[in-house]
């Protein structure tokens, strides 16, 4: 299960997963219910493999958990809501893996796949890379996650020396 966030996260994900072993199939792609060009992305690239077919791969929509400029209250609903959507894709797909970048579709996938670790239904591997844009700090997302990923995978050095648990990969893209 791969989450796609709009703009540079879109980019990065398929960079880094251009060479995913085969074996990691069918894939399923995570995006925001309002995100058509990361759909369209996801369609592109995986009609551009070689061993793709429409069977390979899948498209699966949440809600946002927050859209720009939405007030700070609100976001506890909407995040509810991309919360049960995001358990519902994770029981109904049972993936083994998620791997993921930042965007915030990718916190409810994890939160859930955590749930059914926890409670001894499935475990599901979570592979966090944080953004190549992230170099001091990480994002909200990596703040997060970095508690709950299995392998949380930084592109700088500053960001391995401030967070121990993480792994320094260096560049990736």
């Amino acid at each position: 299960m791969i989450a796609l966030g709009s703009g540079g996260h879109t980019f990065e994900m398929f960079r880094l997963i251009q060479k995913l072993s085969e074996k990691f199939r069918p894939r399923i792609y995570v995006i925001a219910d309002t995100d058509s060009l990361s759909e369209q992305k996801a369609k592109s690239f995986e009609e551009s493999s070689t061993k793709s077919d429409s069977e390979s791969y899948l498209i699966e929509k949440i809600p946002r958990s927050r859209e720009v400029g939405q007030s700070w209250v609100s976001t506890v609903f909407t995040t509810l809501r991309a919360c049960f959507t995001a358990l519902f894709l994770v029981l109904k797909h049972k993936p083994d893996l998620i791997v993921c970048n930042g965007p915030g579709t990718c916190v409810p996938l994890c939160g859930s796949a955590f749930l059914l670790h926890v409670l001894g239904w499935k475990q599901i591997r979570i592979v966090y890379v944080e953004s190549i844009c992230r170099v001091k700090t990480m994002s909200l997302s990596g703040k997060i996650l970095y508690h709950f990923a299995d392998r949380f995978l930084v592109q700088w050095p500053q960001l391995k020396e401030k967070y121990p648990r993480a792994k320094y990969i260096g560049k990736l893209i």
